[in-house]
């Protein structure tokens, strides 16, 4: 009966305990020069992604810095309804997050995309708008990592064929990352 919970814990548990954190490593310097030259990051995903995305930037404008009022400057594209039903209404829903990251990315911001397949046709659009306009992209994947693991600038990939798991280890890199930002911050603890 409880060989569910058992076998899923391990699954977790393995895939983790296998897994080459550099790239992970590489995130957290890369938000940590945009804290510092204060950069935006962009995050987006469908679905449990699009809410890992939401939870991310809460620890990136908040977490990494709770006493300083001097967070990452974080925006989730797929937080704002009413541009997102404007934009696959009278665009298309691909271009839901490639649209919106137009008109507020730069030049040296971050995008990070969150997928469990790596196949969802906006993130796909969104990470070759981001090369576009020179934004930097980075991307967390499951299963295969499917098309956007070729695409983006860096990739944080568990290949593993479970959607959950694949979820769950998002947020796990992004628990990481915040608490190595908070230990080594952009700019000091104000007095």
């Amino acid at each position: 009966m409880l060989n569910v919970f058992k076998d899923y814990s391990s699954s977790l548990n393995d895939l983790l305990a296998e897994y080459n954190w550099e790239n992970v490593y590489k995130l957290a310097k890369a938000l940590r020069l945009a804290w510092a030259n204060r950069k935006r990051v962009f995050l987006c995903g469908n679905g449990g992604s699009a809410a890992n995305a939401m939870h991310l930037a809460n620890d990136l404008i908040y977490g990494v810095s709770p006493d300083n009022e001097d967070g990452i400057m974080a925006h989730t594209l797929s937080c704002n309804q009413s541009v997102i039903t404007c934009l696959a209404n009278d665009l298309s829903y691909e271009d839901i997050f490639s649209y919106q990251l137009s008109v507020l990315g730069d030049q040296g911001d971050i995008l990070i995309t969150l997928s469990g397949s790596g196949n969802s046709p906006n993130i796909i659009k969104a990470i070759h708008k981001a090369k576009d306009i020179k934004v930097k992209t980075f991307g967390i994947f499951g299963f295969s990592g499917g098309q956007a693991l070729g695409l983006v600038d860096v990739a944080v990939h568990f290949p593993i064929d479970d959607m959950q798991i694949s979820e769950d280890c998002q947020q796990i890199v992004g628990h990481m990352v915040m608490r190595w930002l908070k230990e080594n911050p952009a700019y000091p603890k104000r007095n």
